[in-house]
């Protein structure tokens, strides 16, 4: 392979043969390389050669399937350093959070590992005298896995590992965004043998390539991270052929800090919630509902945090990197100009010179109070550093504004009062909650989406066994 090769077929790499789409480095604004695309015809063969694969992936023994995801995960901990490298270039991820990522992508190929011998079947009771109902979990076939650009490696993984365990076949179309670090692992997993061709393939490019490999009638599975408007366009396309969905999608998580929580606790675990990753991630605190009898004190304490986190060069020793391009920007620097202008007091943060380079996408921690719930901050997801402060009175309230959204991915709740957790747990429209805790969901657990935050999930044994299918074995022995 050479380095202009960034699609693989059948274990075999190769150059994209239409346009390429330029990867931009978001500390500087220059062009860090130029991608080419996947042309229909090396989509249909990457679909091809998956579905040529599949049957005979399924019927090697999972133990031997689990061994190969084990050299997945050693070879991305063996190629750390140039990996993390990758996506500290292309996200503008510090480099220590963007070492942390590639650990976190081979543990979860280790984890997953684990499951070949977990996946169990049933047996019913049948209506007849000497016979059997087996129920039994097998593959779906092909899989197509959309990954997201926040954390490239750690998605792609999120996806590939499943699907392989489980007997599937995958193909691969990382965002056109931040690619690199996603093609590199792959070829350095291709190269080590341990997949055999056609199991693990990668079609490169934008929308147009993955609405093409999508609406490919051998897809038998859609799994994709990334955009509500992206996810609808994929469920409409799944429909023509009734692949299956798996999206997992934005989110707009609200926190509440009862009058009772230990400030501290939630003052540290709720700037963590909205500003790491510079605030780039889908379960972010975006709506913080504090408690009028504790507001003051709790947003001087978030204030403290918010203007003690170090923002530069992501090469360097520092807590936050860029946004991730200019789009992204315009919409975090809009939220926060028309949060002002909306009534909003910008109690720290900002963007912009001179505290902040004038090439790149730099914006500060910012802490805006007097947010109401009338205000475009409010209602949408800003997917940035901001962390917007509401004041609440009771219980209802906090409850009714937390589930004006029509998102349901997390939420946040601080409180020592053990009834009100219990209420909250039941009334809070969400897929995971956070009591007492900052955000990060564990493998074991089960990473999932309510309303417009998605379909299916991610993680721990529901998120393996979405990539299966049941089948129904009437057995007659008498």
């Amino acid at each position: 392979m050479t380095p202009g090769e960034t699609i693989c077929i059948n274990g075999v790499w190769e150059a994209g043969a239409a346009q390429g789409l330029p990867v931009i480095d978001p500390t500087t604004e220059n062009t860090i390389t130029l991608v080419a695309s996947a042309n229909e015809e090396q989509i249909s063969r990457a679909v091809g050669a998956a579905a040529a694969a599949q049957p005979a992936w399924a019927l090697i023994e999972p133990w031997r399937r689990a061994d190969a995801l084990r050299a997945a995960g050693a070879c991305l901990r063996e190629n750390l350093e140039e990996l993390a490298d990758l996506i500290c270039l292309e996200v503008g991820k510090p480099i220590a959070k963007a070492r942390e990522e590639v650990e976190s992508a081979a543990t979860s190929f280790e984890f997953v590992a684990q499951w070949d011998r977990r996946i169990e079947g049933e047996i019913v009771p049948a209506d007849n005298l000497d016979e059997t109902i087996l129920l039994t979990r097998v593959p779906i076939g092909v899989v197509a896995a959309i990954t997201a650009w926040n954390y490239p490696l750690d998605l792609f993984v999120r996806k590939v590992a499943p699907a392989l365990i489980t007997g599937n076949a995958v193909v691969v179309k990382p965002t056109e965004v931040a690619p690199l670090a996603c093609i590199r692992a792959s070829q350095l997993i291709t190269a080590t043998g341990c997949l055999p061709p056609g199991v693990l393939n990668l079609v490169t490019g934008g929308g147009a390539v993955g609405a093409s490999l999508c609406a490919d009638a051998c897809v038998r599975m859609i799994t994709m991270t990334g955009h509500r408007d992206t996810g609808k366009r994929i469920m409409a396309i799944a429909a023509k052929t009734l692949a299956r969905v798996a999206l997992e999608l934005g989110g707009s998580a609200p926190a509440i800090v009862w009058k009772d929580a230990d400030l501290d606790l939630a003052a540290d675990a709720i700037a963590f919630a909205s500003f790491e990753n510079t605030g780039q991630v889908c379960t972010s605190s975006e709506r913080i509902l504090v408690h009028a009898d504790i507001h003051d004190s709790f947003v001087e304490r978030l204030v403290e945090r918010a203007n003690k986190l170090r923002v530069g060069d992501p090469r360097s020793d520092v807590d936050l990197g860029p946004v991730i391009n200019r789009s992204q920007f315009d919409k975090v620097t809009t939220a926060i100009d028309l949060a002002r202008s909306e009534g909003g007091s910008i109690r720290c943060g900002g963007y912009g010179p001179p505290s902040l380079p004038a090439q790149g996408y730099w914006v500060r921690p910012t802490v805006i109070t007097d947010v109401t719930p009338d205000m475009t901050l409010f209602n949408q997801e800003t997917f940035g550093p901001i962390a917007p402060v509401i004041c609440i009175d009771s219980y209802e309230e906090a409850i009714r504004l937390a589930n004006s959204t029509r998102y349901g991915l997390s939420a946040f709740l601080f409180s020592n009062d053990y009834r009100l957790i219990m209420r909250a747990q039941r009334d809070l429209a969400c897929g995971e909650l956070y009591i007492n805790r900052t955000m990060g969901e564990a493998l074991q657990g089960f990473h999932n989406g309510h309303q417009d935050s998605g379909i299916g999930g991610e993680d721990g044994k529901h998120g393996v066994l979405k990539y299966t299918q049941i089948r129904t074995i009437y057995h007659r022995y008498g």
